[in-house]
């Protein structure tokens, strides 16, 4: 069901955050799903279950305008992003259809959750690409068969992960690229490919059960559009490892923080 909810105060303020939201969001490839939900259900205290699908609308501009921005500059690898895309598509209707069977705050709870076991397992994931650079282990090219197989866990993972938390699967589709080992850049945007796939099939299958509310969509994507289309411009200076490392580890101790949040509000 489609709705307009009457203008609250806050509301004049979610066009910075969605300028916020979309700027960060292309420059680390998860299209700022995973920060609408939490700024809804905590900030304006939408309920859990129409916070999901208005945030999975709200972050669709953002993943288009990212995607785009991003195959113009070749930061998008098709073949990967297909073989997340294609297991994430039965993961998000999956993930739409736990979404009705909890509580909003089971649903918080386990938002949170999931929010620093990702968090953690991408900064152990940075601490590993570390050593190998100094040399303390080896770092071998990952197979063929390997990264199908990655690919296709993570893939179906994050897909579960939209539909059941509108949150555009960011976390496990950037996990799952960082492992297969490729170029900071193509991550990113690979990542925002995937993302727009997974988000448009969530809202597909939350359409009919879900209650969008289009007055937060409009604030929120006022100010993400144009964070979006400076994101991809800004990402082609960040050149060396260190920054990429930087930029992961606040990544990693937002989602923690959100997710400590999530759990306890």
């Amino acid at each position: 069901m489609i709705f307009h909810s009457s203008i609250e105060p806050v509301y004049f303020i979610l066009p910075l955050v969605g300028f916020v939201v979309g700027l960060f969001g292309t420059m680390l490839g998860g299209g700022g799903g995973f920060f609408f939900l939490p700024i809804l259900t905590l900030l304006v205290g939408v309920p859990a279950q129409t916070a999901v699908i208005t945030s999975l609308v709200a972050a669709l501009p953002i993943c288009l305008v990212g995607a785009l921005g991003h195959y113009r500059k070749s930061n998008i690898n098709l073949r990967i992003g297909l073989l997340f895309s294609l297991t994430g598509i039965l993961g998000a209707f999956a993930g739409a259809r736990v979404t009705g069977m909890v509580s909003p705050e089971q649903l918080k709870a386990g938002f949170g959750v999931y929010s620093i076991f990702i968090a953690l397992n991408m900064i152990l994931g940075v601490w590993k690409k570390k050593r190998a650079e100094a040399g303390q282990s080896v770092q071998t090219e990952v197979p063929a068969w390997s990264r199908k197989a990655k690919g296709s866990i993570f893939g179906l993972f994050a897909g579960f992960i939209t539909g059941t938390f509108g949150t555009s699967g960011t976390a496990p589709v950037l996990a799952g690229l960082f492992s297969m080992e490729i170029p900071f850049k193509l991550v990113v945007g690979t990542s925002l490919m995937v993302v727009l796939v997974n988000t448009l099939f969530a809202v597909g299958a939350h359409f009919l059960v879900g209650r969008i509310d289009l007055m937060l969509v409009y604030f929120l994507t006022a100010g993400s559009i144009v964070g979006a289309i400076l994101g991809p411009k800004i990402l082609t200076k960040v050149k060396t490892n260190r920054s990429e490392n930087k930029v992961r580890y606040l990544y990693a101790l937002v989602m923690v923080a959100i997710g400590i949040l999530m759990i306890v509000g």
